[in-house]
């Protein structure tokens, strides 16, 4: 079936209503198993759900919400990728995070999957 760049943006729209939710296995379900994760604010990269949910347990904490700034999206043969700027804001009120982003999604299973997720703050 084909995907369109539509269906791959709103992607980053179901993991984002995931953080919203404060659930850090509703985050988890959204990467492979064996996805990877080089995170904004932690050491990486981490690789499998218990490493990516041990992440998010504690960024969970802060109550964040991305949007995205500025965005490329590419869609090959069961996979995709969205590469760009985003900006986290938190509930705690720390101040905002502005880092970039790629994610690369697998279709697997009747599903898109993030094998691979890669936030980094922008140099200033």
């Amino acid at each position: 079936m084909p995907v369109t760049e539509e269906a791959i943006a709103k992607l980053f729209v179901d993991w984002n209503n995931a953080l919203q939710t404060g659930i850090p296995d509703k985050v988890v379900d959204l990467y492979a198993s064996d996805g990877i994760l080089l995170p904004t604010v932690e050491n990486g990269p981490l690789i499998g759900h218990p490493a990516i949910r041990g992440y998010f347990v504690h960024f969970l904490e802060n109550k964040p919400s991305g949007k995205i700034d500025e965005r490329t999206i590419r869609i090959g043969c069961n996979a995709a990728f969205d590469a760009g700027l985003y900006t986290f804001t938190y509930g705690t009120g720390a101040p905002p995070t502005a880092a970039r982003f790629t994610y690369i999604y697998e279709y697997d299973g009747g599903r898109w999957l993030i094998a691979h997720h890669h936030s980094s703050k922008r140099p200033k």
